[in-house]
C-alpha cells in the first residue's frame, strides 16, 4: 500500500507540473495561483518553476497560524511541481493558432484532474494551497466556498496587477476543474485500511488488535 501511496503521489505531483505547462504554453489564460506565478516572473526573471516553488513555500509559513502540519506529501508538493513546469515549459513550444491553443489547453486541464486525483488520493497531505483553504476553515468556521473564493479571487487581482495572463482559460478552469476533480479524486483515491478482523477468546466474546 506505501508502495502505491508514494509512487502515485510522485507521478501526479510530475504530471501536475506538465499540466501547469500545457496550460501556460497555450496561451489562453491559466488557473489563479498561476496567473500570480506569470505576473511574479514578469516583474522579477526568476524562472516560473522558482517562483512555483517559492510561492508554495509562502503559503506554508502561513499554515501556522491556522495551526495546520504538513504531511509527505505537502513538502513534495511545494518541491516538485514547480521543477516539472520548468521541464513541461522546455519541452512544449508556446502555441499561437487558436484551434492548437484551445486542444493544448484542453489536454493540459484534463492532465491536471487527473494529476489532482493521484496525488491528493494518495492521502499523504495536502497541497499548500489547499491546507491553507481547509485550515482556515477549520480555525474560523468560514464556509469553505467563501474561504476559497478570497484567497483564488484576491490570488487572480493581484497576479493580473503584475502581469499574469488572465483569459478564457481562467474562466474554463474556474468553471470546470472542481466537477473534473470530483470524478479523477474517487477513482484514484487509495482505500483506507481494513480494520483488524476481531479474534474470538476462549469465552466467545470477540476482542480487536
Amino acid at each position: 500500500m506505501w508502495t502505491r501511496r508514494i509512487g502515485q503521489l510522485l507521478v501526479g505531483l510530475f504530471l501536475y507540473g506538465i499540466a501547469i505547462a500545457m496550460m501556460v504554453r497555450a496561451g489562453i489564460g491559466v488557473g489563479p495561483w498561476d496567473v500570480l506565478t506569470q505576473g511574479l516572473v514578469a516583474q522579477t526573471g526568476i524562472s516560473f518553476g522558482v517562483i512555483v516553488v517559492a510561492v508554495g513555500a509562502v503559503v506554508l509559513l502561513l499554515w501556522i497560524p491556522i495551526r495546520q502540519r504538513p504531511g509527505v506529501g505537502t513538502v513534495l508538493n511545494i518541491l516538485l511541481i514547480g521543477p516539472a513546469a520548468d521541464l513541461g515549459l522546455a519541452w512544449i513550444p508556446q502555441q499561437h493558432e487558436w484551434w492548437t491553443q484551445g486542444l493544448l489547453f484542453a489536454a493540459g486541464l484534463a492532465l491536471l484532474a487527473v494529476a489532482t486525483g493521484l496525488y491528493v488520493g494518495a492521502r499523504l497531505g495536502p497541497g499548500p494551497r489547499d491546507g491553507l483553504m481547509t485550515g482556515i476553515h477549520a480555525r474560523w468556521g468560514w464556509p469553505i466556498w467563501a474561504v476559497r473564493t478570497g484567497i483564488e479571487v484576491t490570488v487572480l487581482v493581484v497576479g493580473w496587477l503584475l502581469g499574469g495572463q488572465v483569459g478564457i482559460g481562467t474562466v474554463a478552469f474556474a468553471l470546470l476543474i472542481g466537477p473534473m476533480v470530483g470524478v479523477t479524486l474517487p477513482f484514484f483515491r487509495v482505500p483506507e485500511a481494513a480494520p483488524a478482523a476481531a479474534a474470538p477468546t476462549a469465552s466467545g466474546e470477540e476482542v480487536t488488535a
